[in-house]
């Protein structure tokens, strides 16, 4: 059993920066998803076991940078110009896969999920 340790979430104004991290020890494709209140979990970024390959949902495009250090295990996700739409509950995931797919953005194909950590946005 893998376990997925996040750390960084918080509370920040509006225009404002935060840093998640995820450790996990392995060979993942990794992703990071979040759910709002009353809301579907839905992806946001996903970035390839070398790193050379990542993806965005496009509410964050321009704002999110997915990045990982292999040599610390860790993958983090910069988030920059933060928006009270971004309010959630983020979670990090690790996909076993990394033979057949790059990144993904399917939740389904995740196989371990850290505990989740809350990111709030006030305007």
């Amino acid at each position: 059993q893998v376990h997925l340790v996040e750390s960084g979430g918080g509370s920040v104004q509006a225009g404002g920066s935060l840093r998640l991290s995820c450790a996990a020890s392995g060979r993942y494709v990794m992703g990071w998803f979040r759910q709002a209140p009353g809301k579907e979990r839905e992806f946001v970024a996903s970035i390839s076991w070398t790193g050379g390959r990542s993806a965005y949902e496009d509410s964050v495009k321009g704002r999110f940078t997915i990045s990982r250090d292999n040599i610390k295990n860790t993958s983090y996700l910069q988030m920059n110009s933060l928006k009270p739409e971004d309010t959630a509950v983020y979670y990090c995931a690790a996909a076993a896969d990394t033979t057949t797919m790059a990144v993904t953005t399917n939740p389904a194909e995740y196989d371990y999920w850290g505990q989740g950590t809350q990111v709030t946005v006030s305007s």
